[in-house]
């Protein structure tokens, strides 16, 4: 793979590329990758965009108007190409590649098959182990509300207890006294008889038995009620409307009892909208709605070819079949990959006629009715978001931000300290980026030292992960990445002058050129601007730009006083206070919460130390003791009496 230097000559370098197959990343002048592809030939593919033709759309002209070098990666075949630049999409996000907005987990109802006595569960991924899993579902509410009913119909466990090793300890729980449990910690019914419940619930999650439960159950009903047991009667009453209910949601769409997904596309300008309707074994599931930027000149085909590539990689299902509009961009290669991640023969189909079109008709007026919806919300949204970063740049003269970490340190008084890193990208906050950092080099309160010490362990760990990945040549699948891999094209820092400068300083240590800005307050701890090489740029307090800012400050100023009232709640906090002998956890926070400061309690005298109601003479004399033993000086503080 090539590197980037100064001497980066475009016309030689498309000399040495090889005729293999692999990916190619377009860098811009700033080093920000705007481009991501993949070729059969990247000796053809690349040298076909610095090539004079009057067919390239005005996306392609202006994105190779920017390139100021290229890399590039070998792969074995087409197929590990595809998977290679799905993945390196997705991490990097890049400007001229068409985006999939949306960020979408959904959930599973898992079937543990692995243990002994299963328990069916809420799954908000699929793994691979020995477990059954259903789904995935559009509907969190809906796969909560399908566990409860099968608790409640086939008294399954929902304890976490290792069975039948732990059988026989303590006692039955809640659940069993309410005819929820059969109680298998007990031994009270056999793995036998459990897997028979287990197997009736798992073809409830089949729809297989429906209408004989139904039955069942009203049975029950009308038997509990002539022997006037109204309580028993209205349980089953209940228990028939949820069963109704779950029925209703469970929608025969046809006979095929196939899984597919139905997808449809709806285009105006920048904006795109994908409709997919869920069909598992034969019943709708749900649909959902994913959001698209698009660029000038993407074709239908694109747009949909690059969805479908982009969803399929961050979704652990792949159905049996997708049925789409109109055919799609590499075709074949795009089936064979979806096969490799099924496991199993997918099908890519286009219906021309009867219920099968019908379906891809309605996903598409879906997806355009979506689209007219939500283009005023859409509008909004881009000018909350990325309407807001281009406001920044256009402030600070900085092409390209995509990226932005924001630091802070929290400290009560000085009894200790923890750092946070929140990370925007295109506007949004990236919180599976979000770091916490305990300090581990810093006593006492020092945030200049203590930032230092933050700054220094991210971008140390970033280096040493982008070590890490060159030695790979970035073959490894996007979910392997470090979070720290890769760097933010603007730092924000929670503070003026001297924050910036501590942060300049570590980025010099490591050898690191990214642009540093600081958030300035007011006396009335309000942001009122930026300072940037060396000045402070006015911001206006109306502008999206603005409320951008103040976001990301208050969310890393949140998230670091949430990282550091979670530890002072599970007591991991370590303060000075704690080498103090005599002084425990409530002594401690009274402490604490007298003084406002280290400093508050050094100056304090014995006697003021003992007027804290927690507090002991002894424990006062050994607190002066612990701040004045070092001084020496010749004047010790009177002895106080014991106080009772």
């Amino acid at each position: 793979m090539d590197s980037r230097s100064d001497t980066f000559q475009i016309e030689e370098e498309l000399k040495k590329l090889p005729g293999k197959p692999g990916v190619y990343l377009m860098h811009d002048a700033s080093d920000q990758i705007i481009y991501i592809g993949k070729a059969v030939s990247l000796k053809n593919r690349v040298r076909q965009y610095f090539q004079s033709s009057r067919n390239k759309s005005p996306k392609i002209q202006k994105m190779v108007s920017l390139i100021q070098w290229f890399e590039y990666i070998i792969t074995d075949s087409e197929l590990e190409a595809l998977v290679l630049e799905s993945n390196l999409i997705k991490e990097y996000r890049p400007k001229y590649n068409t985006m999939l907005k949306d960020d979408k987990n959904y959930p599973y109802i898992k079937v543990t098959l692995g243990e002994d006595y299963p328990r069916v569960l809420f799954a908000h991924r699929m793994t691979k182990d020995k477990s059954k899993y259903y789904g995935p579902y559009t509907s969190s509410e809906a796969v909560k509300n399908t566990i409860r009913l099968l608790h409640k119909l086939y008294q399954l466990r929902t304890c976490s207890r290792n069975l039948p090793k732990e059988q026989g300890v303590g006692r039955p729980c809640l659940n069993y006294h309410m005819k929820q449990c059969q109680a298998p910690c007990q031994g009270y019914i056999s793995k036998e008889e459990y897997g028979k419940s287990v197997a009736q619930a798992m073809d409830f999650l089949n729809g297989k038995s429906f209408d004989r439960i139904a039955g069942e159950l009203e049975e029950k009903m009308k038997k509990a009620s002539e022997e006037m047991d109204f309580e028993a009667a209205a349980g089953y009453r209940d228990l028939l409307f949820d069963v109704r209910k779950i029925a209703e949601k469970q929608k025969v769409t046809d006979s095929g009892q196939e899984d597919r997904d139905i997808i449809a596309l709806a285009m105006e300008g920048a904006d795109a909208v994908c409709q997919v309707f869920f069909v598992r074994e034969g019943r709708l599931i749900g649909r959902d709605h994913f959001h698209l930027s698009v660029a000038k000149g993407d074709s239908q085909e694109q747009v949909l070819t690059d969805f479908v590539k982009q969803f399929y990689s961050g979704t652990p299902f792949v159905p049996r079949e997708l049925f789409l509009p109109f055919e799609i961009e590499e075709q074949e290669l795009i089936e064979s990959w979806l096969q490799s991640r099924r496991g199993q023969k997918v099908a890519i189909r286009i219906p021309k006629k009867g219920e099968k079109h019908k379906l891809v008709e309605l996903a598409q007026r879906n997806a355009e009715m979506i689209l007219g919806q939500n283009k005023e919300k859409m509008k909004r949204e881009a000018a909350r978001t990325t309407g807001a970063v281009k406001e920044i740049e256009d402030l600070l003269h900085i092409p390209s931000i995509v990226r932005m970490e924001a630091f802070d340190i929290s400290n009560i008084s000085g009894f200790e300290s923890v750092g946070s890193m929140v990370v925007f990208e295109n506007g949004r906050p990236k919180r599976n980026d979000y770091r916490k950092f305990r300090i581990k080099w810093v006593k006492g309160a020092n945030d200049y030292a203590s930032m230092d010490e933050v700054l220094t362990r991210r971008f140390s760990h970033g280096l040493e992960e982008q070590k890490v990945f060159r030695e790979k040549q970035m073959v490894a699948e996007a979910s392997d990445y470090g979070s720290f891999t890769r760097f933010p094209d603007l730092i924000m820092m929670d503070g003026g002058k001297g924050q910036v400068n501590i942060a300049l300083e570590v980025l010099d240590r490591l050898g690191l050129q990214i642009p540093v800005c600081g958030m300035v307050k007011d006396d009335r701890h309000r942001t009122r601007g930026l300072y940037y090489n060396g000045v402070e740029v006015p911001v206006d307090t109306h502008s999206e730009g603005f409320r951008l800012i103040t976001r990301i400050q208050d969310e890393a100023h949140r998230f670091a006083i949430e990282y550091h009232r979670s530890l002072r709640g599970k007591d991991q906090v370590h303060s000075v206070l704690d080498d103090i002998k005599g002084i425990g956890p409530a002594r401690r926070k009274a402490l604490m919460r007298t003084y406002t400061s280290l400093d508050e309690i050094r100056e304090a005298s014995v006697e003021e130390l003992a007027q804290i109601p927690e507090m002991s003479a002894a424990a006062a004399q050994s607190v002066w003791n612990f701040f004045h033993s070092k001084e020496k000086t010749e004047e010790a503080p009177p002895e106080l009496p014991e106080q009772s």
